[in-house]
């Protein structure tokens, strides 16, 4: 039989569970390798590792656009957090650690948050399309990725949506967190600012990175579970090419989808009976 947690078995005990799991993540990210600098700005652009834009306002199934604008104010106190932050050798981002609680108390207010597949308000709601963001970016470049947590669930069809399906990242303070490492010998610089339409960031190194980095889909479809549900698959694999030719050096599975779709598929999408 699967491992109940205990928060599940004893919810009474949940609040005091989240707790305990948040003084353990702030004294992991208390060590050095977690102490960035804000010393980017000087930092050459040599090689651009990516450099990437997501719409800030776009329709999200039946969402109420207040909750967008809420997400919005959300991302202005978020993003000057990670704006020209320099990861050097061997140093770990921690989304949590840089941003830290997205309270009332730290200007947050009211966003689009996903609880259990539905999309409802909550403080700090809307930082997920921040952390998709970082995630995007940082498969594009040499970094590590340490820890990072997918959705679930397929919420919102494809209206505006630019980037594969289930190429997103779920955070939640403190159980979910983002964190990437630079696990090369060089210094590593991140940028993240707003436009009045978009949420932009930057990654870039100041030498000629010999390699460069795709992100590529296969084997997308949606489907019909024999439990009658529709759900969508995909792969994403990350490809490592050598810069000075051109030659595929690796192929790397990044993660598997196959998530319950919460919406109709638009009447031309084909949908497999399997």
């Amino acid at each position: 039989m699967p491992r109940v947690p205990l928060s599940k078995r004893f919810p009474i005990l949940k609040p005091m569970i989240e707790e305990l799991k948040i003084l353990e993540r702030n004294w992991q990210t208390r060590q050095a390798a977690y102490q960035l600098q804000k010393t980017a700005a000087s930092l050459a652009k040599t090689t651009v590792f990516s450099k990437h834009q997501s719409l800030l306002q776009r329709r999200l199934g039946t969402s109420d656009i207040a909750m967008q604008d809420g997400k919005i104010h959300n991302l202005k106190i978020a993003a000057p957090k990670f704006s020209q932050v320099q990861l050097e050798s061997g140093q770990i981002l921690s989304f949590w650690k840089i941003l830290g609680r997205a309270s009332s108390q730290n200007g947050f207010i009211n966003g689009m948050l996903i609880a259990d597949g539905h999309a409802i308000q909550g403080v700090g709601g809307g930082l997920c399309q921040l952390a998709n963001l970082l995630y995007w970016m940082a498969l594009h470049s040499p970094l590590e990725v340490l820890e990072h947590h997918h959705h679930s669930l397929d919420i919102f069809p494809d209206s505006g949506r630019v980037l594969p399906f289930g190429s997103g990242a779920s955070v939640y303070y403190n159980y979910f967190d983002l964190q990437f490492k630079n696990t090369t010998p060089y210094s590593i610089g991140l940028d993240v600012w707003l436009s009045k339409t978009h949420l932009h960031g930057m990654l870039w190194t100041d030498v000629v990175y010999p390699e460069t980095f795709k992100i590529r889909e296969e084997d997308h479809c949606f489907y019909r579970h024999e439990n009658g549900s529709i759900y969508r698959r995909n792969s994403l694999f990350q490809h490592r090419f050598e810069r000075a030719t051109g030659r595929l050096l690796e192929k790397r599975l990044i993660t598997a989808n196959d998530s319950r779709v919460l919406y109709i598929p638009s009447p031309d999408v084909p949908i497999l009976e399997l």
